[in-house]
């Protein structure tokens, strides 16, 4: 037995799941798993698509390392079942989850905390919205989901018919959906470990914007960590980035995706309670940059689990 078997015991990594995101989250999950094997944690592999949670019990399992992505990973569901099983697990608890998934109430958090995020509607499939009246207030916008991930479902749109499609689109996986005044400009993410900031990273790609495609399939889009911005400006950007994440009760670890637009203003996206966690994924290219491997990053975020 190694001394990290012995202080961790048996750890499940929960990953793939049902969401929309599970193609990502079985990335996320076989990197965190190969990772802790590697530094000699007993860690064993738990799709809960396959597998009911119940077995984690019989298998003994004596934490989890929760690598799923989206609905019933980050919404809080996971992490209410396993706090009634009695089972440790990684990032934040239920609330948190809960709410950093929630798009629209993140927003409205951010609002009366009077934290910087762009205006903002919410349009919700129930009930009656007049398209053009958005437009002519917000000019551009951009579409999300309130409850998905990795840019699903979103769209920009710059005329109401456009908004129209983009919504219609966006009601297929939600009910309520948040439309956001397009920001023209640059996107940053800041990592949080604990109570720690990462490094700034800024993503550049030639697509419209940091969409689905950019995230994980293509070869075009650039990272620069640390971002090439003032030191005046990253602990700006820090500072918004915890106090977010403090805000919708995240902990552990996370990941909160901000703008900067062309007058030199930072803005709020949303606080991501289960990132991924891929060789391409922006945690651990930020703990690289702080001098922490993939492995040491992996460990440091299951003992929170102690």
């Amino acid at each position: 037995m190694s001394q990290l078997s012995d202080k961790f015991g048996k750890v499940a990594v929960l990953f793939g799941g049902t969401s929309a995101e599970r193609e990502v989250s079985l990335k996320s999950g076989q990197a965190v798993l190969n990772a802790l094997q590697n530094v000699g944690v007993d860690a064993i592999a738990f799709d809960p698509k396959d597998q009911p949670l119940w077995q984690l019990k019989e298998l003994n399992v004596e934490r989890v390392f929760i690598a799923l992505h989206g609905r019933g990973g980050e919404d809080g569901t996971i992490q209410g079942a396993l706090e009634f099983m009695g089972i440790p697990y990684t990032g934040s608890d239920v609330l948190g989850s809960a709410l950093a998934m929630d798009k629209v109430r993140c927003k409205h958090l951010f609002k009366a905390m009077g934290l910087s995020t762009a205006p903002y509607a919410v349009v919700d499939s129930r009930y009656e919205f007049d398209s053009q009246a958005i437009i002519n207030q917000f000019g551009k916008v951009m579409v999300k989901p309130s409850h998905e991930g990795s840019s699903i479902g979103m769209a920009e749109a710059n005329s109401a018919e456009q908004l129209d499609t983009a919504l219609n689109a966006a009601f297929k996986f939600d009910s309520q959906v948040l439309v956001e005044q397009w920001i023209t400009g640059r996107e940053f993410t800041v990592a949080v470990l604990g109570h720690d900031v990462q490094p700034v990273i800024e993503m550049t790609t030639p697509n419209g914007f940091y969409d689905y495609q950019a995230k994980y399939q293509s070869s075009t889009t650039q990272y620069h960590c640390p971002a090439d911005i003032s030191v005046q400006e990253t602990e700006l950007l820090q500072d918004m980035a915890l106090k977010a994440f403090d805000l919708v009760g995240a902990s552990g670890w996370g990941r909160v995706d901000a703008m900067r637009d062309e007058q030199g203003n930072f803005y709020l996206l949303e606080v991501n309670t289960v990132p991924g966690m891929t060789e391409k994924s922006l945690v651990p290219m930020a703990a690289k940059a702080n001098g922490a491997s993939f492995e040491q990053l992996v460990v440091r975020i299951l003992e929170q689990t102690l």
